[in-house]
């Protein structure tokens, strides 16, 4: 049966096929997938696959073919570029679109070899010799003709192993925080440490204005054929490129207007109208003006959960990704209490053929929203999240820039608009390069730090590795202590294998924390049981405390925090005050305030004033207030 046919007859049966994330997906109803139609199901992937990209190719040629322009014209940005643009001359991100490229070789190097590779990918590509300016206001590309980039060598062989680990951490990171300059600098940079005789670190920087993260794959593997080329002493073996990132900009300026603009609009503007910003409990005051401050830490699910999660997954007709981005939403809701919940999730925007070998800025952000209200069961929170990712890929073709500029969200420098958290299932083979240089052992650098910049308040990615599920929680240090984060994962976790043992429990059901947590809770937190002397009162005691621990964290609430030595300061100005007006032992004093810092001074005060305080809420009607003031006399 040929391609076409299979599939028609899969569509039939009420079988869905798509492309997400570069692989394979598929819906089938409950029934539907037989074990005779699975196995030729998986055997056809490869052509299936191939089918799919080539009419999603044909439906793109057939709207509008990108056409190489005349590099005489103004040249504008593209959308994503805007952006960047904008955010850079605001001066908001400094190092924060950096994005590193750093390769541990361990074997015999050829330096020039090395460098002319470097010089030939940037003659190839046009968007790693622009630079950016503005005419009249608008901000347009510069092409900058083919130049040699320097590849400084900063040998480190003089030091001993570990002087030398120290140092390179300190000078990557260094190289790392260095801004660019888009208006003069081109938007790469590189440099080679030497370790020893046959062990080096390449470190190669590209500004996000001219790469993604199909960019950092597109390089080292042109490099490896460059190199390679290099070294037998032939001309490089990579064929033309069809265009370039500057025809893609303009093309998608004139491409994005009239019925395929308002289509792809219409769809969003229904969707995110009125969307809540997610409010996520943080262990700092938000800075006003968003910063990028950032670290890592690790998750690791292990091989017998995440065989449950794939065993769930298969059974609901959905993806890994589905699966985990349900439980991601489940927690983030239980964490901040709201029912309606959007991450943002990078796409790669790479489903048109001629841009697949460029690099340049092509990722799109999707924006997944769900509302979890009604309490579902995970089974029901499955089937949103996947209703809402396939409405979300049928509507990817608007850049996330042009959506925030139709939709005019409420904007703040204090952090990103329409989402704050990023959820990325990657593929394994990210884990190590899928290319190879001759005499050379290579291997991403893995020596770096925790910190790191990011562009949001949280990002976690996953990706399978074998028979478990790994990676990181990417969080910004200015919100969240890593405490934090390391326990969010943790209850992540606990989630996940709640979710999938009983799929049809109320979400709100799923059991969130570990048993140690809860015993610290109920039992070890709750163990009151302590013998004061009867000789001293309540304020007694607590100046007893002031005298031993005076600097220590009093009372928190919210934003606010008094040490003990504060606390009995403001409780003792406020007692003076009292016995001024009056107040003696055993006189009666109400105190009617909100929760607050003010209400622990204010009990305070009245004790050290000698007299007993009369709680009194404000939400009371007027009436019972009233009645209680009476009765206390």
């Amino acid at each position: 049966m040929k391609t076409v046919n299979f599939i028609s007859y899969l569509q039939n049966l009420g079988v869905k096929l798509w492309i997400e994330q570069e692989q394979l997906e598929c819906y089938a109803p409950k029934g539907v997938m037989s074990a005779e139609l699975k196995p030729n199901l998986v055997e056809r992937k490869t052509e299936i696959l191939e089918f799919l990209r080539e009419v999603q190719i044909t439906q793109k040629s057939v709207a509008s073919s990108i056409q190489s322009i005349s590099r005489e014209q103004v040249i504008s940005l593209s959308y994503a570029q805007q952006r960047l643009w904008f955010i850079e001359k605001m001066a908001l991100s400094s190092n924060a679109y950096n994005m590193p490229l750093t390769l541990h070789l361990v074997g015999k190097l050829d330096y020039v070899a090395l460098q002319t590779s470097i010089n030939q990918i940037i003659a190839r590509h046009e968007t790693l010799r622009t630079t950016f300016s503005e005419i009249n206001g608008t901000p347009v590309q510069i092409i900058q003709p083919p130049f040699e980039l320097e590849l400084p060598i900063i040998d480190l062989t003089g030091l001993t192993p570990s002087e030398a680990t120290t140092k390179l951490q300190q000078l990557l990171q260094q190289e790392n925080e260095l801004s660019f300059n888009l208006e003069v600098d081109p938007p790469i940079r590189a440099q080679l440490f030497q370790l020893g005789t046959t062990e080096h670190i390449l470190q190669i920087t590209l500004h996000h204005i001219a790469s993604d993260g199909w960019s950092l794959t597109v390089l080292p593997k042109e490099l490896s054929a460059i190199y390679t080329a290099t070294l037998a002493d032939q001309s490089s073996p990579l064929p033309p490129l069809p265009i370039q990132y500057a025809d893609f900009a303009v093309w998608q300026k004139n491409y994005l207007q009239g019925e395929t603009l308002s289509s792809q609009l219409n769809y969003w503007k229904q969707k995110l109208l009125d969307l809540p910003q997610l409010q996520l409990p943080t262990d700092h005051p938000r800075p006003p003006v968003q910063t990028f401050n950032g670290a890592g830490i690790p998750i690791n699910i292990p091989a017998a959960l995440t065989s449950k999660v794939k065993q769930l997954t298969q059974k609901q007709g959905t993806t890994l990704f589905i699966t985990l981005l349900a439980v991601f939403k489940v927690l983030l809701s239980r964490y901040s209490g709201q029912q309606s919940i959007a991450v943002g999730t990078p796409i790669a925007n790479r489903n048109r053929r001629e841009i697949e070998g460029l690099i340049g800025f092509f990722v799109n952000s999707l924006v997944m929203y769900t509302d979890l209200g009604g309490d579902p069961s995970f089974t029901e929170v499955l089937n949103r999240v996947k209703q809402t990712a396939l409405e979300a890929y049928s509507h990817q073709d608007i850049p996330f820039e042009k959506l925030v500029e139709e939709l005019q969200p409420e904007r703040a420098l204090s952090q990103n608009p329409l989402f704050q958290v990023v959820f990325a299932v990657q593929q394994e083979e990210i884990l190590k390069p899928s290319f190879s240089l001759p005499n050379l052992e290579v291997g991403w650098y893995e020596g770096a730090g925790a910190e790191m910049t990011v562009r949001m308040d949280l990002e976690l990615h996953l990706w399978p590795v074998g028979e478990e599920i790994k990676g990181f929680c990417a969080y910004n240090t200015d919100l969240f202590e890593a405490e934090t984060i390391t326990r969010m994962l943790s209850h992540y976790e606990n989630l996940l294998s709640a979710a999938v043992e009983t799929t049809e429990r109320p979400i709100s059901q799923l059991p969130l924390m570990t048993q140690p947590e809860l015993d610290q809770i109920l039992v070890e937190w709750n163990n009151t049981k302590t013998n004061y002397p009867d000789d001293k009162c309540i304020h007694q005691l607590f100046e007893d405390r002031v005298e031993k621990t005076p600097d220590a964290v009093a009372v928190v609430f919210e934003q606010q925090k008094l040490t003990y030595s504060e606390l009995n300061s403001k409780a003792n100005q406020l007692a003076h005050y009292l016995q001024k007006l009056g107040v003696v032992p055993e006189t009666l004093v109400g105190i009617c305030v909100d929760r607050s810092v003010e209400m622990v001074v204010g009990l305070l005060a009245i004790l050290k004033a000698g007299g007993a305080y009369v709680p009194l809420d404000p939400n009371y009607p007027q009436e019972r207030l009233e009645y209680m003031f009476a009765d206390s006399g």
